[in-house]
């Protein structure tokens, strides 16, 4: 299968610090790609070097079925971005700005500014100083610009920063009807799960620089994988009992007195009767269906042993 983005043993160090290692990253044309870890995990690091920013220590991306390279600009050009935070000419207007951005880009479809601001819910303030704009309506101008020249592949590091939920919706929106008419793919870089549930084709998990999973929604909705969920009076306790007695190790204590176990076979019977041996105060046990999150924890999760 050809891929409009992939990474192939991505690493990069800095000064002597190994942000990311190995990743290899498959984006497929026409989807939304949900790209998930935790702070720090490595997203905006790999999104930089695919936006060619920061070069690789070692590995290669490759767009559109072609290495990139230094002076790779037709390639860059079909693409649009929002890298950490959008930056503008302040004192210019919205309208000002994303014309600029289109003459640098050689693009010139008229009525294109215009539809792009009314897409983002900015035609009131076209003509206002980018300085008077709040955080969620530069987020907004930010995107404008990357849809702008109407990018086979656009990318987007937290593009719901500073949006309020209608705002998130509204963008939400824009990416399904950009993929389903103009056939752009996205690769979405978030922390909000709910929101990448809602939208995202595949989902791709970072942590502590390394990929742990590349995975289609449809994949992890006909799992369907079930966690026990408990909640006891001394999780240190139980976390003994789960690893020393049990040798259970994928589960991850939520709170301070919730525990939520992933092993295959563990039963909520075998579990319960293990843990009253060993004097655990179980105060509740429940068994639940995976959504993306609990899918997420489980891939991130480490055992947090306190014994």
């Amino acid at each position: 299968m050809s891929y409009i983005l992939q990474t192939n043993h991505l690493s990069k160090t800095i000064d002597g610090k190994e942000l990311v290692k190995d990743v290899n990253i498959h984006v497929k044309k026409g989807e939304v790609y949900g790209f998930l870890g935790p702070n720090g995990a490595g997203k905006t690091t790999v999104m930089k070097m695919v936006a060619n920013l920061w070069k690789p220590t070692s590995g290669t991306v490759a767009l559109f079925g072609k290495a990139l390279e230094k002076n790779s600009y037709e390639t860059l050009k079909r693409m649009g971005s929002v890298i950490e935070f959008p930056t503008f000419y302040e004192h210019m207007s919205g309208t000002d700005n994303l014309q600029l951005h289109c003459e640098y880009m050689g693009y010139y479809n008229k009525g294109s500014v215009e539809e792009a601001l009314e897409m983002l819910g900015l035609s009131d303030a076209a003509n206002k100083p980018v300085r008077s704009y709040s955080l969620g309506m530069k987020q907004r101008l930010g995107i404008a610009r990357a849809i702008l020249c109407r990018p086979e592949f656009v990318l987007l590091d937290e593009p719901a920063n500073g949006l309020d939920p209608a705002g998130m919706k509204q963008i939400r929106d824009l990416f399904r009807m950009l993929c389903a008419e103009y056939g752009m793919t996205f690769m979405i870089s978030s922390h909000l799960l709910s929101e990448i549930e809602s939208i995202a084709d595949t989902i791709g998990i970072i942590h502590h620089g390394k990929m742990r999973k590349e995975i289609s929604m449809k994949e992890i909705s006909e799992m369907n994988t079930a966690y026990i969920e408990l909640a006891v009076e001394d999780t240190k306790k139980a976390a003994y009992a789960l690893v020393e007695k049990m040798r259970l190790n994928h589960f991850k204590i939520i709170g301070g007195s919730k525990i939520r176990i992933y092993e295959q076979g563990a039963t909520v019977q075998k579990i319960s009767k293990e843990l009253i041996k060993n004097d655990v105060e179980i105060v509740s046990v429940n068994q639940h269906t995976e959504t993306l999150e609990d899918y997420f924890l489980k891939m991130t999760a480490e055992v947090e042993k306190s014994c």
